[in-house]
């Protein structure tokens, strides 16, 4: 899987970034990086189901709260969320070569370790003008793998950012990637995958960040 990533990731980028950066479009690029992660998964056998298609809302740009239990947990997601979508990611991963360049070209966004809140506020105003672009966001909202598959506790970012744009909140679980690729080892088994949307969450239902994350984290939970 990652020999394939890097044998069609690579050319990619070394076409896709000059060309998006002459155009001042990203579209290109992102199809060429979603070719690749679908490619990579299929070398590696690991087939992706995906139920529930019909909970995302059409035309509007959503933000999207997965569970997160193995590293398999991006690729199998991203390439099946319709449209393109930004990242919430380690600020360190920007400075990987071409693909942090790809990333800051996608509007991926970026956030520091830490508690300080002006790097907080960075990020979510970074959010705000990915979705105000017309790009959805995804977000791990445990912040990262649970080991057993329980869910983690949430952090609160997301919906900060659900609340002051109002926008759709899907909630969704992936199943089988733990099996495949648990936290803590670096080898991958054959297996199947499944993403599962589940029913738009309306941050203007709710009176407050929290209960908002609250509906959102039940649903997951049973769902899992």
């Amino acid at each position: 899987m990652v020999f394939v990533f890097v044998v069609l990731g690579v050319p990619s980028a070394l076409i896709g970034i000059p060309w998006s950066a002459l155009r001042r479009n990203f579209s290109l690029m992102y199809r060429m990086g979603m070719a690749s992660i679908r490619a990579g998964l299929s070398f590696a056998g690991i087939p992706v189901r995906v139920v529930g298609m019909e909970n995302v809302p059409a035309g509007q740009s959503c933000i999207f709260m997965s569970n997160h239990t193995s590293n398999l947990d991006p690729p199998v997601l991203l390439p099946v969320i319709p449209g393109m979508t930004s990242v919430f990611l380690k600020k360190s991963l920007m400075k990987i070569p071409l693909l942090g360049t790809a990333m800051r070209m996608g509007k991926f966004v970026p956030v520091a370790r830490g508690h300080s809140r002006d790097e907080a506020v960075k990020s979510v105003e970074a959010a705000k003008d990915a979705l105000a672009s017309g790009l959805h966001i995804m977000v791990f909202p445990e912040g990262t793998r649970s080991p057993d598959g329980k869910l983690l506790p949430f952090k609160k970012g997301a919906f900060f950012l659900a609340a002051e744009t109002g926008a759709p909140m899907v909630p969704v679980v992936i199943h089988g990637t733990r099996a495949m690729m648990p936290k803590g080892t670096l080898k991958t088994k054959k297996g199947s995958a499944t993403v599962e949307f589940l029913p738009a969450i309306l941050p203007s239902e709710y009176e407050t960040r929290e209960e908002l994350m609250e509906a959102v984290r039940a649903a997951m939970a049973k769902a899992l």
